[in-house]
Formats: C-alpha cells, sequence, structure tokens
C-alpha cells in the first residue's frame, strides 16, 4: 500500500468516527435547545462559545494546525445553533401590546426563531405564561430615564415566575401622525405612561395633551383607527410601519441614551452555573427596629455587591413594602449559600427571583 492510500484510508476511518460524533453533538444540542426552551433562554450564548473555542484549541498540539481547528469549531457551533434555531420554532413567546411595541421588538432579537404571541397587558402576558400558554415571557422592568416599571416589579414579587436572564435595548421615540398629516396638526399625542414620561420636554415643548395607553404599539393602532390629523403617538418605526403611519418627527425622547430593560420570566429556574454573575431576589423585612439596615449589611458582609434596592408597597397593609434587590456576584457561591442562610433570619420573606452570568445588549 502506498503511502497515498494510507492516508486516504486514515481519512476514511477518521470521517467515519467524526460521523458518529457529529451525530452525538447533534443530539446533545436537541437537549440543549430543549433546555433552553423550557427555561426562556436565546439559542446565542456567545460566553459559552468563547469558552469552548479557548478550552477545546488548547488540546491541538500542532500550532500549524490550531487556526484551523478554531475555524472547525466555529463551524461545528453554527451548525449547532442552526439546529436549535429549527427546533425552537415552535417556541412561544408572550409580550405585552401589539406587534410594533417595544417588547415586541425586544422579544424577536431575543428569540429570533420562536413565535410572539401579544397580549393586552403585563398581566395577561405573565400569567400566559403561568398557565402554560407560553414558554416566557418578555417584559420590561426599567427605563434608562423614566425609572422602574412598577407593575411589573410586583408581578416578579407575587408571580410564581423565575427571571433567566436581563436584556438592555435602545428605544428610540418617535411621533407618529396619520398619511397627510403635519406637526403643525398635532395637539394631542397617545401613548404609554413610559413613553410619555421619557418624551416630556417635547410634549411641553409644542404644549400638546397627553393620554395613556397600555403600550406604545396600541397607541399607534388607536391613531391610525381614529384617523385625526390632531391626534398622534409616541412609538417605535416598527409601529408605523405596521399600522400604516407616518414618522412626523424622529427621536423625540428627552435621553439621547434612552434604553429599557428587559427581563424574560420562565416557569423554570435556569440551573445556576460558575458563571453566573447577577442575581434578583425580592424581599420584606421583619417588623422590628433596624430590620432593613440589617438586611442590606448581611449582603455587603458576603461580599456582594449592591447595584439596585428599590421598594414597592406590598397592597396587603397600609404602608407595607417589599424590596427589589439586584446584585453582583455568584449567588450560588458559599458565600451565596451563606448570605441566604443569614438574610432568612431578619426577613420574612425571601425570593430569590433568577441569576444569570451577565446582562446583554440587544
Amino acid at each position: 500500500m502506498s503511502e497515498l492510500q494510507k492516508a486516504r484510508e486514515t481519512i476514511n476511518k477518521v470521517d467515519k468516527e467524526m460521523a458518529r460524533l457529529f451525530e452525538m453533538r447533534m443530539d446533545a444540542a436537541k437537549t440543549v435547545a430543549a433546555y433552553k426552551q423550557k427555561n426562556g433562554l436565546p439559542v446565542d450564548d456567545f460566553a459559552r462559545e468563547n469558552e469552548i473555542i479557548e478550552r477545546n484549541s488548547q488540546y491541538i498540539q500542532n500550532e500549524d494546525y490550531k487556526s484551523y481547528y478554531v475555524n472547525f469549531l466555529k463551524k461545528n457551533i453554527k451548525l449547532s445553533k442552526n439546529l436549535q434555531h429549527r427546533l425552537l420554532e415552535g417556541m412561544t413567546v408572550a409580550y405585552s401590546g401589539v406587534e410594533g411595541a417595544f417588547a415586541n421588538i425586544a422579544a424577536q432579537r431575543i428569540f429570533p426563531s420562536a413565535r410572539c404571541l401579544p397580549y393586552a397587558d403585563f398581566k395577561t402576558a405573565y400569567r400566559a405564561v403561568e398557565k402554560g400558554e407560553c414558554d416566557c415571557v418578555v417584559l420590561p422592568i426599567e427605563n434608562s430615564f423614566n425609572g422602574d416599571v412598577g407593575n411589573v416589579l410586583d408581578l416578579a414579587f407575587f408571580g410564581s415566575l423565575y427571571i433567566n436572564g436581563v436584556y438592555e435595548a435602545e428605544v428610540v421615540q418617535n411621533l407618529l401622525g396619520v398619511k397627510g398629516a403635519s406637526l403643525s396638526d398635532v395637539r394631542k399625542v397617545i401613548s404609554h405612561p413610559q413613553a410619555l414620561g421619557q418624551c416630556a420636554t417635547y410634549i411641553e415643548k409644542h404644549s400638546f395633551e397627553t393620554e395613556n395607553a397600555v403600550n406604545t404599539a396600541i397607541a399607534a393602532k388607536s391613531v391610525a383607527e381614529m384617523n385625526d390629523k390632531s391626534i398622534a403617538a409616541i412609538g417605535s418605526v416598527k409601529a408605523a410601519e405596521q399600522f400604516g403611519l407616518q414618522v412626523l418627527s424622529e427621536k423625540i425622547n428627552d435621553s439621547g441614551a434612552n434604553t429599557t430593560r428587559f427581563a424574560v420570566f420562565s416557569r423554570s429556574n435556569r440551573n445556576p452555573t460558575p458563571l453566573d454573575e447577577r442575581f434578583i431576589m425580592l424581599f420584606t423585612v421583619k417588623n422590628t427596629a433596624g430590620s432593613l439596615g440589617e438586611a442590606i449589611s448581611v449582603i455587603g458582609q458576603h461580599g456582594f455587591n449592591l447595584k439596585a434596592l428599590k421598594s414597592r408597597p406590598t397592597k396587603e397593609l397600609v404602608w407595607d413594602y417589599f424590596f427589589y434587590v439586584e446584585g453582583e456576584g455568584n449567588i450560588n457561591s458559599e458565600q451565596g449559600k451563606a448570605m441566604l442562610t443569614q438574610l432568612k433570619e431578619c426577613c420574612s420573606n425571601l425570593k430569590i427571583a433568577g441569576s444569570f452570568e451577565k446582562e446583554v445588549h440587544i
């Protein structure tokens, strides 16, 4: 047998074994896809992809081959993701509003392969996941200019779902009017209170009347249905396209860095990993002097950085509050477990809403 024949025989044997291993790898990718659907996680996980490439490339001894192997790994990862996207086409994601709402835009960016279903309001969308109608729900929790979305924080405390990821998206507000209208025609603007707050300076400058809507896309739909040149909506360019409106004025939000943070809620709590860097928890404290200060102190004593502390009325007792906390650090570490044990001594209720690796920009 010639050297060429021997080399070709080796290639054939390796290819046969690689085909078997490739099937094993794709079977594992199916399992990953099922886990992501159950836990409301996106296909893309760039931290994990980089980890695979960095670790596995170290197995190559011949430096001349390393760059080729990295390319091979990237192609394998892409094929795995293609399969996961196809499998997740049956995934259903709830959001509040109608097509063109910012939550709809965020949901499509996070889950490009999933079917996104609209619901009338935050609570109805949240309940759809609790009842099993959808796999997960994408809801806004905070805007960089106009603050918290209190109704969603309430759902996080009183509901049964877990937060398995937080995503930050730029929000650009526009003035949307019916065809043929001009800025000078407008007397009233309709939108969600958050959007109205984000555009307060613009609204005041033009002396517009305001009217609240459930969300920005529903406001756009209402304006289209009324077909009145004196009434405009504040919302996205996509909402304008969806409902046949024209953009009368672009980028009218007060802040040039207007972003909204969206949380993905699902029925299952994702498995913690050593890479988790963020956590969200909610608690009430015992009605004793210094109990809130003690809770905050416990968090710091165990080396966790408190990024946010917000209070909301429980609505069960007058002047009774729960606290929403976002922190940095791995809450599933030994220090995290010790912190939770100690917190239970000064908190009357303690709920871990979720932990995740980091916030993702979409």
